[in-house]
Formats: structure tokens, C-alpha cells, sequence
């Protein structure tokens, strides 16, 4: 059914159900591994560098395919892309819930990144090839807040799982989602639909996996006591891979990443103001289940139903956001939810301690929901507005790269800063105990690793279990107050740039609309 204003392709609930299903698998195994790290630790005796690595290595492999399989997906199809990834997530799944240890852990959660990248992109470009107008705005409101609440009820299923069944079970629970998602798409979405002919750039798709993946890789590895060479080399490559990624760009015929599109403000303000968003979430997620384990001593199952209001929220804030933005503009609709961000994080600062109630707990996650709900649908909205169809997988795939770049980075700087400041806050404490002398190098060095390595030695010395744990709990808060601290302060600079930055309402419609009659004169110049 179509009008004047608005497209959309037939069977379109079914169409949106198969998309928005697919990316749900993505989602939930994105989400999933949070909250079976403390198993995972306890399982592999892992350090808390081992667990930031498992935790980030599906963001690693999304965010480093996203764009090139985003592109590829333009050119080769898009719906062979959806089936594709579906079909590979099933196997990597498997690998990672009966992993032997960290190390095939890691990759299998990259692979299974990859098989999302395959994927993912292509929700989001096909939403934008078969809706127009306010249907595809509601189209993305959807398929931003159920991919964003389904990252948040991630936890939930995941901590039920975890009371009967072993950790490997978190990973193998989207196996079933897969496999009917694989099936709808192969029933209902359909083919080739305003797709490039043009050539791929694969080089510039090489150096782009290089680009993201050393840039996450060496922030992780940046805390690690011994690990500074490869920290370094890892973000020199990274900046070489940039330096070359934006020569290759200018040269490329057809580049994988259109630079003239990029520099449209409404672009790249929402590109950096999506990173922070959803980067944000997928930072706080992470230390807020390992605290609701480990210092206020949540139950797996526990843990994951706290973060039930922020998934509530989200999908209850999406559908206003929609109105916002096209009432109001991206600009207020963003600002808005930045402001409910900083609100929860500085719950989080503030109240998040040894003794909070659960009140305390669901305000900063209702807030950071509202937040995310608010401030999704504009992040993608504008990618996709600013975009010719024919770029769709350029738009899509940075869509992603919020998520999945932005959960990389943000994850893995206040995981490094939750690293840093747990180790330096419990040496500290070993020093001043009057045990101090009789603390020989490898206990001390288990009780830096992680919580999961002092509640080991807690249990190897029944007689100084109250007071390990007492300061492991300690210097677990002094990390996570460095990173939530960290946090607001990433986001108030977003706020800002959005603020100064991105178009008013009328401005952005003025824009938006010649964007179009460019990308118009365009198409026809290349038909002549």
C-alpha cells in the first residue's frame, strides 16, 4: 500500500517481524555474555582483562565487518546476506557455549560478530529500500527499540539460564531464534531491492576490518599490566589503517565508505551522537551486571531481571521519540535523550554502593532506557535520510557501527578504566592490611586479577574471607566510579556537539531535502 507520502512493501508486519527478528538474534547474543562473566571467571579462572576481551569480542567482529558486509550486501544482495549470517550464527554459537577455554571463547564470539555483520547491516538497509516517508520513521522507531530492549532483556533470559544450567547455555540459547529467524526471511523478505550494481571497494573493506579491530584491541589491551608493546602497536596500526582507509576512499571509483555523503552534517553529528548513545548502554550494561553480582550479591537471575525497567522504558519511549522527531526535529529528540542518560549515570556515580536498594538500581536503568529510547530513533533516522537508497548499506552499516563500534569503545574504555581502578584500589588495600608481609606474589597478583580471582582466594582462606571480599567489593566500586564518572563525561561532550552542531528542526528538513536533489541529479548524470 502506498501513498503520495509513505511506502511500503506488502505483507509489511511479516517483512518488519522477519527484519526485526533478525536483528533480535544479533541483539540477544550481543547482549548475553554480561551476565555469565562471572561464571565464565570463575570457569576458566580468567582475569578481568580475559573477561573484557570475551565480553567485547562480538562487538569486535560486528563492528569491524559491518561496513564492507554492508556494502557487499548492497551489491550481491541483501536478502542473501540476511540468510547467510543466520545460517552461520548457528555453528558459532555452539563453538562458544562448549568452548574449552578464554581463547576459543574469544574467537568464537568474533566469529559469531561476523556472522551478525552478515546480517545485521541488512535490517536496517532494507527498512530504508521498502519504507518511505513517516512509515519508515516508524519502521526504525521499531526496529531501534525492540533491538534496544532485547539487549536489555538479554540478561534476564540469560540469568535464568544460569540457575540451572552451565554458562555455555547463554550462548546457546539464540540457536532456536536463528534457525525461525533464517526460515521467515526466507519466506517473506524479499529480493533485490534497489541494489547497487557498482563495484565492491574490497581493499577499502580489508583495511576497514583492520582499522576497527586493532582500535578496540589495543584499547582493551592499554591497562594491562606487561601488555603496553602490544597495546601500542595495536593503535599505531590503527591509526596507519586510518590514514589509509580515508586515502583509499578518495581514490576508490566506488568507495565503500562515500566520504562527500560523510561530511553532511546531519550525518556525521547522528553517526558520533549514536556511538555515544548506544555505546553508553552497552558500557553500563556491562559494569552494572558484574556490580549487581558481585557487590550486591545478585543471583544470575536476579541480575538480569534488574535490568528489566530499562528494556521497558526503551520500548515504551521509542513510539513518542518517532512523534518527536517528526515534530520537533533530531536535535531536541537527541538532547532529550542525552539528558535521561547523564540522569542515570549519575544515579549510577552516586547511589550505586555496597548497600543500595533495588529502587536505587531500577531509577538508573529506567533513566538510561528512557535515554536510549529517546535518543535511538533520531541517531538512525537521520543516517538513512541523509543517504541515497542506493548508499543503504553505507547507512546501515554505520547505524551498526553505533552499536557495535561505539559498544566496542565505550565498553572497552571503562572496562579498562574498571580494570585500572579495581587493581590499583586492592594493591592499595593488600599494602595497608597487616598481613601485608605475608601475602606472597601469586596470591597477590590473583586477588588484582579480578573479583572472581579474590573470591577464589577468599575460599582458600576461610579465616580472611570477610575482609578479601569486603575489599574486593571496595575496589570494584573505586573501578566502576572512575568509568560511570567517564561516562557522563563522554556524554556531555556528545550533548554538546549535538547542541552546536546538528541542524534546528527546519534547518535539518531544508538540508534533508537537498541532499535529496543532489543524490537525484546524481543518478540521472550516471545514466547519461
Amino acid at each position: 500500500m502506498t501513498t503520495a507520502e509513505e511506502v511500503r512493501p506488502r505483507r509489511a508486519p511479516l517483512v518488519l517481524a522477519s527484519l526485526i527478528l533478525v536483528a533480535a538474534v544479533a541483539n540477544l547474543n550481543l547482549a548475553v555474555a554480561n551476565v555469565a562473566l562471572p561464571e565464565i571467571g570463575k570457569a576458566f579462572d580468567a582475569g578481568q582483562t580475559e573477561l573484557n576481551l570475551i565480553a567485547v569480542g562480538y562487538s569486535v567482529g560486528l563492528a569491524a565487518s559491518v561496513l564492507y558486509l554492508g556494502a557487499v550486501g548492497d551489491r550481491y544482495g541483501r536478502k542473501r546476506m540476511l540468510l547467510f549470517g543466520m545460517a552461520l550464527s548457528v555453528p558459532v554459537s555452539a563453538l562458544a557455549g562448549f568452548a574449552p577455554g578464554t581463547e576459543v571463547l574469544f574467537a568464537a564470539r568474533v566469529l559469531g560478530g561476523v556472522s551478525a555483520g552478515l546480517a545485521f547491516p541488512t535490517t536496517l538497509a532494507l527498512i530504508t529500500a521498502l519504507w518511505s516517508g513517516a512509515a519508515r520513521t516508524r519502521a526504525i522507531a521499531l526496529w531501534s527499540a525492540i533491538g534496544g530492549g532485547l539487549t536489555s532483556l538479554g540478561p534476564l533470559v540469560a540469568g535464568a539460564l544460569l540457575e540451572g544450567f552451565f554458562w555455555g547455555s547463554v550462548f546457546l540459547m539464540t540457536i532456536p531464534l536463528a534457525l525461525l529467524a533464517l526460515a521467515l526471511t526466507w519466506v517473506f523478505v524479499p529480493s533485490h531491492v534497489n541494489e547497487s550494481t557498482e563495484p565492491v571497494d574490497h581493499l577499502g573493506g580489508i583495511v576497514s576490518v583492520v582499522l576497527v579491530g586493532s582500535l578496540v584491541l589495543g584499547i582493551n589491551f592499554v591497562p594491562v599490566e606487561g601488555m603496553a608493546t602490544v597495546a601500542v602497536s595495536a593503535l599505531v596500526i590503527a591509526l596507519a589503517s586510518s590514514i589509509a582507509f580515508v586515502i583509499r576512499q578518495r581514490r576508490a571509483h566506488n568507495p565503500l565508505f562515500d566520504l562527500h555523503v560523510a561530511r553532511r552534517r546531519v550525518f556525521w553529528v547522528a553517526a558520533v551522537a549514536g556511538i555515544i548513545v548506544f555505546g553508553t548502554l552497552m558500557g553500563t550494561m556491562y559494569i552494572s551486571q558484574q556490580y549487581l553480582q558481585n557487590v550486591l550479591g545478585y543471583s544470575t537471575l536476579e541480575s538480569g531481571s534488574a535490568a528489566l525497567p530499562a528494556a521497558f522504558v526503551m520500548v515504551l519511549v521509542a513510539p513518542q521519540s518517532a512523534k518527536l522527531v517528526e515534530s520537533r526535529g533530531s536535535r531536541f529528540t537527541l538532547l532529550s535523550g542525552y539528558t535521561a542518560i547523564v540522569a542515570g549515570l549519575v544515579v549510577a556515580l552516586t547511589l550505586w554502593d555496597e548497600d543500595a536498594h533495588y529502587w536505587v538500581v531500577a531509577l538508573g536503568f529506567m533513566c538510561l532506557g528512557a535515554g536510549v529510547g529517546l535518543a535511538g530513533t533520531p541517531a538512525s533516522h537521520s543516517l538513512t535520510d541523509s543517504v541515497p537508497v542506493a548508499r543503504a548499506g553505507m547507512a546501515s552499516g554505520t547505524a551498526d557501527l553505533q552499536r557495535d563500534l561505539g559498544g566496542a569503545i565505550v565498553q572497552s574504555i571503562l572496562g579498562a578504566l574498571l580494570t585500572a581502578g579495581y587493581s590499583a584500589s586492592l594493591a592499595a588495600a593488600v599494602a595497608a592490611s597487616p598481613q601485608a608481609g605475608s601475602v606472597d606474589e601469586q596470591t597477590q597478583a590473583s586477588l588484582e586479577k579480578s573479583f572472581a580471582g579474590a573470591a577464589r582466594i577468599a575460599e582458600q582462606y576461610p579465616q580472611y574471607a570477610q575482609q578479601i571480599i569486603a575489599a574486593a567489593r571496595a575496589a570494584f566500586l573505586d573501578g566502576d566510579s572512575r568509568a560511570y564518572a567517564a561516562a557522563i563525561v563522554i556524554v556531555l561532550i556528545g550533548a554538546a556537539l549535538v547542541a552546536f552542531a546538528f541542524p534546528s528542526h527546519t534547518r535539518e528538513t531544508e538540508l534533508l531535502a537537498r541532499y535529496a536533489r543532489e543524490d537525484g541529479d546524481d543518478a540521472v548524470d550516471s545514466l547519461r
